[in-house]
């Protein structure tokens, strides 16, 4: 393959990487919480075909090294944590996070994983669960015979019991925060794991610290912009096309040389 051939195969392959990313985005516009990601790419090694030469040793002049590029690859692909828009919905378990922190969620195996999903809901015990039924944690449990479940902005949550009509506090939920939440990993479900790349979690009360705050009866929507998404599969699909057509270029040149060469 020569290396024209090579640089355009891996810029069609690079506008469909970022085509594929896009499409992911735009297929979860109505997802809860949702952050959309962003393909990088950068290029690849190049070949130098004449070093840096001194043409004047004198006035020191020189010339700069001649170098072909060998195209493209994927660098990374980032996830966007800017805050998506606070829909009401007027159900009072939907729980919103207006700035920064996730929800922690327990799991099935004993570990704990992280949200922006706040579309929870009560188990058949009165616990706080997310639709999938994990446990949000710290655990709250909710009394059967409790009436106006109600959440603050830092957190704490309290139910009207019996015929009282006294609110009581029954818990506190708390956030956790990353040095770099963009390198948190995708668990799917809504969910994101912690690794190195990401930090350690550093827990604190809402609207506190820095933590965003709680915003009740609501739920963060998707941030994907969809005329931005559309503008960028428009730029990828033109992107796509001209490096095909330099492929049936080179193509059209290399059976030109060998036609030359059959006569």
């Amino acid at each position: 393959m020569t290396p024209g051939l090579r640089a355009s195969a891996s810029g069609m392959q690079a506008q469909q990487l970022r085509i594929d990313t896009i499409a992911n985005n735009l297929a979860n516009v109505s997802t809860t919480g949702f952050k959309r990601s962003r393909a990088s790419f950068e290029d690849m090694l190049y070949e130098t075909l004449q070093g840096a030469k001194q043409v004047d040793y004198q006035g020191a002049q020189s010339l700069a090294p001649i170098q072909i590029g060998r195209g493209v690859r994927l660098a990374a692909i980032d996830r966007v944590d800017s805050q998506g828009t606070i829909e009401t919905t007027n159900r009072p378990f939907d729980l919103a996070i207006e700035g920064d922190g996730y929800f922690q969620i327990q799991m099935p195996d004993g570990s704990t994983n992280y949200t922006r999903d706040g579309n929870f809901r009560l188990s058949d015990s009165g616990t706080l669960v997310t639709e999938s039924g994990y446990e949000v944690m710290p655990p709250i449990t909710v009394p059967a015979d409790s009436t106006n479940f109600t959440v603050s902005p830092t957190g704490v949550v309290s139910v009207t019991v019996g015929q009282s009509g006294t609110p009581q506090e029954i818990g506190q939920l708390e956030l956790v925060r990353f040095a770099n939440p963009s390198g948190l990993t995708n668990k799917g479900g809504n969910l994101f794991g912690a690794n190195v790349n990401s930090g350690d979690p550093m827990s604190g009360s809402p609207n506190q610290d820095g933590y965003g705050q709680i915003v009740q009866n609501s739920l963060e929507s998707s941030n994907v912009e969809i005329v931005q998404e559309m503008v960028d599969m428009i730029t990828a699909q033109r992107a796509y096309e001209v490096n095909s057509k330099a492929i049936k270029t080179a193509d059209d040149m290399i059976s030109t040389v060998t036609d030359e060469l059959i006569r």
